[in-house]
């Protein structure tokens, strides 16, 4: 039980704007969706492909859902952060992932995103904006 408590106690909260898309990458490999959608703020917007928009939550853990369905491997690299001074930052990062085919192979994609991150109430960090391919369209 000692371990069960002490696991719920994992830093699992973004303290920087990086730590933002690190997690994003950590919980996308885990296969962890409640830890992937706890990183954006209730009305947050995220930004398909094809740049229509999903707002909210809930429409995010439909779409983050079928991602970590097909069992994608994400690897996130911070290009830079601009921030405020105060409680918004932007982030740039290019991503790399490989998505498992059902005939058993695998597929590279990548992407430059464009996200806005808020500094939360308690300190952590959670996306407000997240457009995975702003700067591959």
């Amino acid at each position: 039980m000692a371990s069960q408590a002490q696991e719920s106690h994992h830093p699992s909260t973004a303290r920087t704007p990086e730590d933002t898309d690190r997690l994003f990458g950590e919980y996308v490999n885990a296969g962890d969706l409640e830890r992937l959608v706890s990183l954006y703020e209730p009305t947050a917007v995220l930004l398909r492909q094809d740049g229509t928009s999903l707002v909210g939550t809930a429409a995010i853990r439909e779409e983050l859902g079928g991602l970590i369905a097909m069992r994608v491997r994400i690897t996130m690299n911070v290009r830079s952060v601009v921030r405020d001074g105060s409680d918004l930052a932007a982030l740039y990062n290019d991503w790399r992932a490989s998505v498992p085919g059902a005939d058993g192979t695998t597929t590279e994609v990548s992407g430059g995103a464009s996200e806005i991150v808020r500094r939360q109430a308690d300190g952590s960090w959670r996306f407000v904006i997240d457009d995975p391919y702003a700067r591959s369209r």
